[in-house]
């Protein structure tokens, strides 16, 4: 083994690949201290009028997507170099891959349908990480995503990965605003007008709450209405506009409202219930019958069976 032509190429190839390396990892640094910055510069500019969560969920996706995107890019751009200083010859290379990458490209089609839409989905803004959506039959806040998946978790726990090129229509939950959306049933023999009154009045109280006031933008009911007469109960349509992210539990504390005062001015919330007729007998009829019943029950008497003559054997024959 000749140690100095061993010695010469790492004093000559060795330390310009060290070189390329430690530039590698100079530019990445940069960009990793520079790209939030830039970004969230940016958006100050581009997104004046949007509230500073949606801001803020937007800073992060895009944060992400070009980390994600600067690490590979970076990564390549260094591979080449280094080969190039190996002695490798990196044209041939490229176009061997060049010609294996189309071979490649018709067997990797969802995956590169799963890249375009997942650009599309980020320069669109559909949704960022933190959103609750519904894409691909799966609901759930948006965990992480990048080109090819986005990462769901659901109330059960459940993660759900979704390719991006699974994705034909997208529902966004929590998108600058969000809406609270009730149906209250009351029974038919309440005054409407005076439900309405109370439910409109617990909604204005609601907003005007220091802990909840926050969380709703829209200090009287959007609508309030008479929205069906039910099986049961007639039913009554509350909406509400909210922060995002805010309509569940706004909705919920609302619910825990209207059930207290309910019961305080003894407005009847209807319940599922079965009553039974028997024949053509009135139901008054039968209640009455069935509660004398019970109060003058008797064990009837056994009537007297006279007991029979038994007679011999010889006088039976005859």
């Amino acid at each position: 083994m000749d140690w100095n032509s061993i010695s010469d190429w790492l004093l000559s190839h060795g330390v310009r690949i060290l070189i390329i390396i430690v530039i590698a990892l100079v530019i990445y640094f940069i960009m990793y201290y520079t790209v939030r910055r830039v970004v969230r510069h940016s958006l100050s500019v581009t997104m004046k009028d949007v509230p500073q969560p949606e801001i803020d969920k937007r800073e992060e996706t895009l944060t992400w997507l070009f980390f994600l995107t600067s690490r590979v890019v970076i990564a390549l751009i260094t591979l080449v170099l280094i080969l190039s200083e190996v002695g490798i010859n990196v044209g041939a290379l490229l176009a061997g891959f060049g010609i294996a990458g189309i071979a490649i490209a018709f067997a990797a089609q969802s995956f590169v349908k799963d890249i375009i839409s997942g650009f599309i989905v980020s320069i669109e803004n559909q949704y960022n990480v933190g959103d609750v959506v519904s894409v691909g039959g799966v609901t759930g806040v948006v965990e992480a995503m990048n080109l090819r998946r986005t990462t769901l978790r659901d109330l059960d726990g459940i993660l759900h990965i979704v390719p991006n090129g699974e994705i034909r229509v997208t529902s966004n939950y929590t998108k600058v605003w969000s809406r609270a959306n009730l149906n209250i049933g009351v029974a038919y023999k309440e005054d409407a007008d005076e439900v309405m009154s109370v439910i409109r009045r617990i909604w204005m109280e609601m907003a005007e709450d220091p802990d909840w006031g926050t969380s709703i933008i829209s200090k009287t009911p959007s609508i309030l209405r008479v929205n069906e007469f039910g099986d049961s109960a007639v039913v009554i349509k509350l909406v509400g506009d909210t922060k995002a992210m805010q309509q569940w539990s706004v909705m919920g504390e609302f619910r825990r409202r209207i059930k207290k005062v309910f019961d305080e001015q003894g407005i009847e919330i209807p319940w599922p219930h079965t009553k039974l007729y028997f024949g053509d007998i009135p139901e008054r009829e039968v209640l009455e019958k069935s509660a004398a019943g019970k109060a003058t029950k008797k064990i009837p008497s056994e009537k007297a069976i006279p007991p029979k003559e038994v007679l011999p054997p010889e006088e039976a024959e005859e």
